[in-house]
């Protein structure tokens, strides 16, 4: 296997090809394999990864460092408010310097422009651990929590119901990479960033399938295999008032699941809030798939910083390429 992993930023999922993308996905599978056997693997030993979190975490920074330390490698969190950058230091300074000391940097910040800049001036590979616009590790462990649970992506139909924000964009690119029709149900005045959809679109019309964002609840959830709530209100956003007011009739309740197939999964990212979004008998119930999903995070960071930072790695973790071609 040729492998187009190694040295590469992990910015975005439009930046990889389907198949570069299910490369990740199997890698995943096999450290979770691996993990759950008790073996030992462990390429990044002697390697150190920095983190640098502007934002809130829990999930992000937990699954990174311990994925980090079942890798071998050692990792350290940032502060912003300790670092230069607070006080003006221009990133290509900071980046460049980062480089010297580390192998890789994980990022979690605002603008996507911030890990870009970071991607350009540093030679190690940068992970997005999340920006305002995109969240590719979280579009990279509902790829890996779906085929798990459904054995395939082409043909599904994903509904997503929640903030029109990085997570949804990410979901909407994994879909449309991989074959699957993907609806979005949000309320008027709640849209998703065009440059997004026109890239995604492209991916969708290849693959034969859908991208529909919808006011209705509805049409965008009959009849679907993944149902994917998320909060009404992310980090950025203001107005949350208005905003509680705007979905609430898009809660996915056991009424509104039931609109679904019958053997459609739930899926969220966290954090969840019971009484919004989703109630708790939803997210406790013999649907949700969100703890499998949650770990899976860590599962598929290890297959980026592994494959990222390691030439042919590739070639020994996808030892089962036909997993590829399913979706």
């Amino acid at each position: 296997m040729q492998d187009h992993h190694a040295g590469r930023d992990f910015l975005k999922l439009a930046d990889f090809t389907p198949a570069e993308i299910a490369t990740f996905v199997d890698a995943a599978a096999e450290l979770k394999r691996r993990r759950q056997v008790g073996e030992r693997f462990e390429p990044l030993a002697g390697k150190t990864v920095a983190l640098l979190f502007e934002k809130p975490s829990t999930r992000t920074r937990v699954s990174f460092q311990a994925g980090i330390a079942q890798l071998g490698g050692q990792s350290f969190f940032l502060r912003p408010d300790e670092l230069q950058l607070s006080r003006g230091e221009p990133i290509k300074d900071t980046a460049r310097i980062i480089d010297r000391y580390c192998e890789a940097l994980v990022i979690r910040t605002f603008g996507q422009e911030i890990v870009e800049e970071f991607g350009r001036w540093m030679e190690h590979p940068v992970v997005n651990a999340l920006t305002n616009e995109t969240h590719p590790c979280q579009g990279l462990c509902d790829l890996l929590t779906i085929r798990e649970k459904k054995g395939t992506w082409k043909g599904l139909k994903v509904c997503h119901l929640g903030d029109i924000w990085n997570v949804c964009h990410s979901l909407m690119m994994g879909s449309a990479m991989t074959g699957m029709d993907f609806y979005a149900g949000r309320p008027a005045g709640y849209d998703p960033d065009p440059e997004q959809v026109e890239i995604a679109q492209l991916w969708a019309r290849a693959n034969g399938t859908k991208i529909v964002y919808t006011q209705s609840l509805e049409e965008a959830i009959t009849d679907a295999d993944v149902v994917y709530a998320n909060t009404w209100h992310s980090m950025a956003t203001e107005n949350r008032e208005q905003r509680m007011v705007d979905w609430r009739p898009y809660q996915v309740n056991e009424q509104v699941l039931a609109l679904a197939k019958p053997d459609a999964i739930f899926m969220h990212c966290l954090p969840g809030y019971r009484g919004e979004e989703m109630t708790e008998e939803v997210i406790e119930g013999s649907r949700s798939v969100v703890w499998d999903q949650g770990e899976n995070r860590m599962h598929t960071e290890k297959a980026i910083l592994a494959l990222t930072m390691e030439a042919g790695l590739a070639d020994e973790l996808v030892l089962r390429p036909s997993l590829s071609s399913q979706g």
